[in-house]
């Protein structure tokens, strides 16, 4: 009896380790997996006193970019 129940302790602990290595089926949950972000590309802008900022001087900040449009 206890050798039974050990072999079926075995296959449905070997059948949930084969399930949770597989790498899940994205397609099918109609999700995307995670992507990082890619960094922003090198720019300068004028700032309110007309002085030419880069991002790369701002490295390490928390910056916000609004840009206006009139159409």
């Amino acid at each position: 009896m206890k050798t039974r129940f050990a072999a079926v302790a075995t296959v449905v602990a070997l059948t949930i380790v084969a399930v949770a290595a597989a790498a899940p089926d994205f397609a099918s949950l109609q999700i995307q997996p995670y992507e990082p972000p890619k960094p922003a590309p090198a720019f300068s802008l004028p700032d309110l006193e007309g002085k030419q900022q880069t991002l790369e001087s701002l490295r390490g900040k928390v910056v916000l970019l609004f840009f206006w449009a009139t159409w």
